[in-house]
């Protein structure tokens, strides 16, 4: 008897922002796949009664491999077994859902997803930071940091991008910030165009870092800037004012 995969999107790392659905599914889950990703309101949230199964990056060291949590997965629900696999942010977006949904499918396993909200939008929203707004941008570029700019061949059109008048929202970027606002500026983007860093998402000791261009770079590094973060680059950034609340109140 075969069980039935879901792959369940946790959202920005707030309880609050975990949809009904989500909430609904990991309670009667018998086995949770995890990572650091959802945040520890979120991880604490769990059924004891689940068997949960620690499969995050720490320090760059995996505790499980992509194709050992995919084996994973297929094995488990293949015991008749009802299996989750909890995703910071949304499973599709950067998140390797696709895999996993494809190997899963493959299996002939039955599978569900399970959306989230995204830190990318999320993250800025809290601290005040529209995406889009009328006087600033009409579009939103949200791409992976995790690519290196300064590659032969990169898979990111940087040329692009420097043209944008858009906003431009990078997760995974922390390690790579200094080579991409270099990348940016040399492709043409202007070097005072504003910069966020928002460290932790919807955690308590989120922080934000700002700057430009020219300047994040020293600023993040002065800081000690640390993933994960998220990032936005564009006009709209002038929006954000310290001194305002937070518009997602944090552990709410």
């Amino acid at each position: 008897m075969k069980g039935k995969v879901y792959l369940v999107g946790s959202g920005p790392g707030a309880e609050g922002l975990l949809t009904q659905r989500a909430r609904q599914i990991i309670d009667k889950a018998d086995v949770i796949l995890y990572d650091q990703l959802p945040g520890e309101e979120i991880l604490a949230t769990l059924p004891e009664r689940a068997e949960k199964i620690d499969c995050g990056k720490y320090g760059g060291r995996h505790i499980l491999e992509q194709d050992e949590i995919e084996a994973l997965i297929v094995d488990r629900a293949s015991n008749g077994e009802i299996v989750v696999r909890l995703k910071g942010g949304d499973p599709f977006l950067f998140g390797r859902g696709g895999e996993e949904l494809e190997t899963v499918q493959d299996a002939g396993i039955d599978v569900e997803m399970v959306p989230g909200i995204s830190s990318a939008l999320a993250v800025p929203a809290s601290v005040g930071i529209p995406l889009t707004h009328r006087k600033y941008a009409s579009q939103v570029t949200i791409l992976t940091g995790n690519e290196d700019p300064t590659k032969a061949e990169p898979a990111l059109d940087w040329q692009l991008l420097a043209r944008s008048r858009g906003t431009v929202v990078i997760l995974m970027g922390v390690a790579n910030l200094s080579q991409i606002a270099e990348v940016l500026r040399a492709n043409g983007k202007a070097g005072a165009t504003p910069v966020a860093v928002i460290e932790r998402g919807l955690r308590r000791d989120r922080r934000v870092t700002t700057g430009s261009l020219l300047t994040i770079a020293e600023a993040t590094r002065k800081a000690g800037v640390k993933p994960p973060a998220v990032i936005v680059i564009g006009d709209v950034v002038q929006l954000y004012n310290p001194k305002n609340p937070d518009l997602i109140p944090v552990g709410e």
